[in-house]
C-alpha cells in the first residue's frame, strides 16, 4: 500500500486523468437515459460537450488551477444558456473549487467560492422545481449550496495545513542551522582555551627550564652537584609539562582511541603551592601564604587561580630582573577565593604583559582577564608603587547575573 501511495503521489496528472475518464463514462451515460426521457431539457449534443469541458477541468486541475476555474465557471453560464440540465459532470465543479481553494491563487480561490455560493441559486432558478412551492425552491438552493461551501473550505483548511506544516520546516531547517553554528562557536571557543591553557603550560615550564639549564651550564664544573639538581629539575619539568599538553590535546581528539589514555587532572588551588616549590627551586623567591579556611571550590574558580598565579610567576621570571622575588596570598572568602600576586622586579612595560611576553605572542593579562571573566570575577593589574607590579582577582563561588 506504501508503494501504492508513493506511486499515486508521484503521478497526479495520472491520477486525475482517470477520475476525469471515469466522471466522463459516468456523465455520458447519464446523459444518454436522460436523454430519452420525455421532459429533459437541453440537448445530448450539449450535455456531452458539457460532459467533456468538466471531465478536462478534473484532469488539469492541478497543473493549471486558475485557468480551470475560469473553464468551469464559463462552462457553468453555458450550461445556463443553452438549458442543459445539470449532469454527474457538475460535480467537476466541486472538485475545482476545492483545488483552488487548496493550492491556487488568492484571487482564484475567492472567485471559486463566490461562485459556488451563487451556482446552486442560479441553476434553482434556471430549472426550478414544478411541484414545489417557492419556500421549497429556496430550500433546495440552501441545501444545494452546502456542497460548494463545504469544497471550499475543506480545500482552505488544507492550504493552511500546509502553510502551517512548511512554516514548521522553515523553522525547524533555521533552528538547524543555529545549532550548527553555535557548535562552530562552541569549537573555537573550546580551542581558544585550549591555546590559552597550552600558552600558560609553555611558558612556564619552557621558562622554568630555561633558567635551570643556564643555571646548570653555569655550575657545571665548579658545583656538580646543583648542576645534577638543576637537570633533575629540568627534567621533572618537562615531564609535567608534556603530561599537561597530552591531557590538552586529549580533548582535541574525541571520538578516538586512546592507548594508555590516562589524563592528568585539572591543576586546583591545592597545586599553587607545588606551582611556588616549583618557581622556588628555580631560584625565584616566592612568599607563599594562605588565610582562611581552605575548601573545595568549583573546577573552574580553581582552574582560574591557578593559571593566574602560573602567569603571573612566569612573567616575573621573564620581566623581574635577576634579584627580584614575589609573593603569593591566597585568601578564601565565605562567598569566594580573593587572589594576590605581586613581585618587586624591575618589570617591563604593561603592554608587554598585556600581550604576554616581549615576543608579543601570548595571552598575559588578555588570558587573565577572559579566564576572569568566564567565571564572573574582577582582576585589578598594574604597576605596584615603588617598582614592581601586582595582580589582584576575585573569584566569585557564583558568576554573576
Amino acid at each position: 500500500m506504501q508503494r501504492l501511495y508513493d506511486f499515486l503521489r508521484r503521478h497526479p496528472t495520472g491520477v486525475d486523468g482517470f477520475w476525469a475518464l471515469v466522471l466522463l463514462g459516468a456523465s455520458a451515460l447519464g446523459a444518454v437515459s436522460v436523454d430519452r426521457t420525455p421532459d429533459h431539457h437541453g440537448t445530448l449534443a450539449g450535455a456531452l460537450a458539457v460532459s467533456v469541458v468538466l471531465s478536462a477541468v478534473v484532469a488539469l486541475r492541478r497543473r493549471m488551477p486558475e485557468k480551470m476555474v475560469l473553464l468551469a465557471a464559463a462552462t457553468g453560464v453555458a450550461q445556463l444558456a443553452l438549458d442543459v440540465e445539470t449532469t454527474v459532470a457538475d460535480f467537476a465543479m466541486l472538485v475545482i473549487i476545492y483545488t483552488v481553494a487548496a493550492v491556487g491563487a488568492r484571487w482564484a480561490s475567492r472567485f471559486a467560492l463566490a461562485g459556488g455560493m451563487c451556482a446552486a441559486t442560479l441553476a434553482q432558478i434556471r430549472w426550478p422545481q414544478e411541484n414545489s412551492s417557492v419556500a421549497g425552491n429556496v430550500a433546495i438552493a440552501v441545501f444545494t449550496t452546502v456542497p460548494f461551501a463545504l469544497a471550499w473550505v475543506l480545500g482552505d483548511s488544507m492550504r493552511t495545513r500546509r502553510a502551517y506544516f512548511a512554516q514548521l520546516e522553515e523553522r525547524a531547517a533555521r533552528l538547524e542551522k543555529e545549532r550548527e553554528a553555535q557548535s562552530k562557536v562552541a569549537v573555537a571557543a573550546e580551542r581558544a582555551r585550549i591555546a590559552r591553557e597550552l600558552h600558560d603550560v609553555v611558558a612556564h615550564n619552557v621558562s622554568v627550564m630555561v633558567v635551570q639549564a643556564d643555571g646548570a651550564a653555569y655550575v657545571l664544573d665548579a658545583a656538580p652537584d646543583q648542576a645534577k639538581k638543576a637537570l633533575e629539575t629540568i627534567s621533572s619539568t618537562g615531564r609535567q609539562a608534556l603530561a599537561e599538553m597530552r591531557r590538552l590535546l586529549g580533548v582535541l581528539r574525541t571520538g578516538e582511541h586512546q592507548e594508555g589514555g590516562e589524563y592528568v587532572p585539572q591543576p586546583n588551588a591545592e597545586q599553587i603551592e607545588d606551582l611556588v616549590e616549583q618557581c622556588r627551586g628555580s631560584g625565584l623567591p616566592v612568599d607563599f601564604r594562605v588565610e582562611g579556611t581552605p575548601r573545595p571550590l568549583p573546577s573552574g574558580v580553581e582552574l582560574t587561580a591557578y593559571r593566574i598565579v602560573q602567569e603571573a610567576l612566569t612573567n616575573t621570571r621573564k620581566h623581574g630582573g635577576p634579584n627580584a622575588g614575589a609573593s603569593v596570598r591566597l585568601v578564601y572568602f565565605d562567598d569566594g577565593l580573593g587572589l594576590l600576586v605581586e613581585d618587586d622586579g624591575k618589570g617591563a612595560p604593561h603592554e608587554l604583559y598585556e600581550e604576554g611576553g616581549a615576543d608579543g605572542r601570548g595571552h598575559g593579562l588578555i588570558g587573565m582577564r577572559e579566564r576572569v571573566g568566564m567565571v564572573g570575577g574582577t582582576l585589578d593589574a598594574g604597576p605596584r608603587p615603588g617598582g614592581g607590579f601586582r595582580i589582584s582577582a576575585l573569584l566569585p563561588l557564583k558568576p554573576a547575573h
